[in-house]
């Protein structure tokens, strides 16, 4: 069985990943910190938007997996994915222009995360319940 749907929006999360380090990173070397963000809110910051990804993508992508091995419709799994990605986006720019604080699309984008992991729960336990 072909998993390309799922290793599609893997791997365009993993982007995503790299592309939010490497801001991390960055700035770390911009401001001479090696641990920590030494109180630079712009790194603490870059820091949260990172982890909030890193949180949140293992249980969002694994489902997607698994609802994709279950034989999930490709359009659904699309959508599903699709849905993540602008979500992840959402939340990263609208955490990072909020300054921690609220933000459309920190609050938009975090309310479609939710709603990417507990749909594709839902498919999954449909799916575990055919099944017996």
């Amino acid at each position: 069985m072909s998993l390309a749907i799922s290793g599609l929006y893997i791997s365009l999360t993993a982007l995503l990943i790299v592309a939010l380090t490497y801001r991390v990173i960055k700035l770390r070397r911009t401001h001479k910190i090696g641990i920590g963000s030494a109180g630079n809110e712009s790194l603490a910051l870059a820091q949260r938007v990172h982890a909030n990804l890193l949180e949140n993508a293992p249980i969002a992508l694994l489902l997607l997996l698994v609802a994709e091995t279950n034989g999930a419709n490709n359009l659904l799994l699309h959508l599903f994915g699709s849905i993540w990605l602008v979500a992840r986006l959402m939340h990263a720019v609208g955490l990072t222009q909020g300054k921690g604080g609220y933000h459309i699309g920190r609050f938009w984008g975090m309310l479609l995360t939710w709603a990417v992991i507990i749909g594709l729960a839902l498919i999954n336990l449909f799916s575990f319940i055919i099944a017996l």
